[in-house]
């Protein structure tokens, strides 16, 4: 059965995030990658250089919405794709050195929102909370 309760909580405090990051991204989004872009930086940064399926897949987007994106992406120096060795058919997509740059800056202000979120909350609590999520995410 579903908990419902947490379901709105973990929707109320991503939203949350979501709006702190909209409200400061003229500090840290130098590059204008914008919330998407944000995303597949983050995704890539997490799962390593991949095939571009598998980042549209983990990254809940069309191919048509990747493939624009990717692109956005390339021109700004973030990533490169690259011709996988066993299947030509096939591209693999890492960031490039300023990408892996433009994603530790990302990570600062996903850090700073989520702290203004946690606030209220003990620096124990905090930590059982990351025990938590790596439980939960594996």
């Amino acid at each position: 059965m579903s908990d419902t309760e947490l379901a709105i909580l973990v929707d109320r405090f991503m939203r949350q995030i979501h709006m702190s990051l909209q409200a400061k991204a003229a500090g840290f989004d130098t590059e204008n990658v914008g919330p998407g872009g944000g995303m597949v930086l983050l995704t890539l940064a997490d799962m390593g250089p991949s095939e571009m399926q598998e980042l549209t897949r983990r990254g809940a987007r069309d191919k048509s919405q990747m493939t624009r994106l990717m692109k956005s992406l390339e021109t700004k120096g973030l990533l490169e794709r690259t011709t996988s060795k066993a299947d030509a058919r096939v591209s693999i997509v890492s960031l490039t050195p300023f990408g892996n740059e433009v994603v530790d800056t990302l990570r600062r202000a996903v850090a700073e929102a989520i702290g203004q979120v946690l606030s209220p909350i003990t620096e124990q609590e905090k930590e059982q909370l990351k025990h938590l999520m790596r439980k939960a995410l594996g």
